[in-house]
């Protein structure tokens, strides 16, 4: 029996979501039949693609919004068209195991009709919604307690649980009750065999001596605001051989780039957008440090950053917060903040190692290292496939039962 996967993901367009895409690829290379459903996208707009093997089908998507009511607008349709979608694969192609990949944590609904039918489900765990709800929005209410019963729901729905590092793997074995042999740390590290340094571009400091790099989401907890008051504390401060460059798209990125026109930070701070792949990393590798300045809150202390590993992957030297798993992901490869005084002592480790190449190359080399001995991509494939060969047993044991009741 050919192994067949449908992949549900909601925040993101694939190939866009790397993790997502990782998986897929991974799968296919162990034999599976696999097929996505993700929404549509710039750049990905297209509405069926077989990509290197994998089936990718893409629905319609609201515009983004930064609001609860457009959360719930976005992904109430989301929901419709997943369900919807996967009818039709099940119908067309079959499967026998569905992932979801959360946000939000509604994807257990599009699951659940399945399961009538033996399908086993596969919650890979991103994000941990009720944090990251409270992070956004700095208060508990309704909304919280709903994405605390979806999530409830979700451990409870699932088979088997994939959870991006330990600090998940503890709410799935607590907040889930789910049992140890049925939860995977599947950690979302750099696919070497693509994400490596180029050739830097000069032009890209425009006659500054120092180029800074970000790569992420843009919206609320990701902290580009302080990162902000960090370049306009620079320039304040008389300091204007650097440059920030900042890669990504999301809800937020409007309100970003109004707020640099408002602090005349436009010459000092560039906001991109979402790049290409080979944009980005002749951004990466010709920045001199690179920033994680994720707001420190209880979600991103317990959650992995897969840009924090792309900086190490490209030799960079980094400034973060303090994070129990930032901590973990690049030890010694950056400098941590301190959230108590977070503009100033931000700027303070930049400023540190812009002015200290020799300590600069340490570090890169050693988070260089560290990413291609234990964190790159390649090492998390087996607890992937482990995951999977689980969800399979789990499926055989239930046929072997309903073979035997049938007797």
């Amino acid at each position: 029996m050919k192994r067949k996967v449908l992949i549900v993901v909601e925040n993101m367009p694939v190939p866009h979501d790397t993790r997502v895409w990782k998986e897929a690829l991974a799968l296919r290379d162990a034999g599976y039949s696999v097929t996505v459903i993700c929404p549509r996208g710039k750049g990905c707009e297209r509405g069926h693609e077989l990509l290197e093997g994998v089936h990718v089908y893409r629905h319609p998507r609201p515009a983004e919004g930064n609001s609860p009511l457009a959360y719930l607008i976005e992904y109430g349709s989301a929901l419709v068209w997943e369900f919807l979608y996967a009818l039709w694969v099940f119908m067309r192609r079959g499967f026998h195991v569905m992932q979801g990949c959360n946000p939000p944590d509604n994807i257990f609904m599009v699951a659940w009709p399945f399961k009538l039918f033996g399908v086993k489900y596969i919650f890979d765990h991103h994000d941990a919604n009720p944090e990251l709800y409270e992070s956004k929005y700095e208060k508990r209410g309704l909304i919280y307690k709903v994405q605390v019963w979806l999530e409830r729901m979700t451990y409870r729905c699932s088979d088997v649980v994939i959870a991006t590092n330990n600090s998940y793997r503890q709410l799935a074995l607590g907040r889930g009750k789910r049992n140890a042999e049925d939860v995977f740390v599947v950690r979302n590290g750099p696919d070497l065999n693509w994400f490596m340094p180029v050739t830097p571009d000069a032009e890209l400091k425009q006659g500054r001596r120092f180029l800074v790099g970000y790569v992420g989401t843009m919206s609320i907890q990701e902290g580009l605001d302080i990162l902000l008051q960090v370049a306009e504390h620079f320039v304040k401060s008389g300091r204007n051989d650097v440059r920030f460059i900042c890669v990504g798209g999301g809800p937020g990125l409007p309100g970003l780039r109004q707020m640099a026109r408002d602090m005349k930070l436009q010459d000092v701070v560039e906001f991109t957008g979402r790049v290409s792949d080979q944009d980005l990393l002749r951004i990466l590798s010709t920045a001199d440090v690179c920033v994680n300045p994720d707001r420190p809150c209880e979600m991103n202390d317990m959650s992995t950053m897969i840009k924090i590993m792309e900086y190490m992957a490209l030799g960079k030297p980094i400034v973060q917060f303090e994070a129990r798993e930032g901590r973990f992901s690049a030890q010694q490869a950056s400098l941590y903040a301190s959230p108590s005084n977070p503009v100033e002592d931000f700027a303070a480790k930049i400023a540190w190692l812009l002015d200290h190449p020799e300590e600069r190359q340490q570090m890169g080399e050693f988070g260089r290292r560290r990413v291609q001995t234990e964190l790159a991509w390649q090492y998390s494939i087996e607890h992937l496939l482990a995951a999977y060969d689980r969800a399979f047993a789990k499926l055989r044991s239930a046929r072997q039962w309903s073979a035997e009741a049938m007797q």
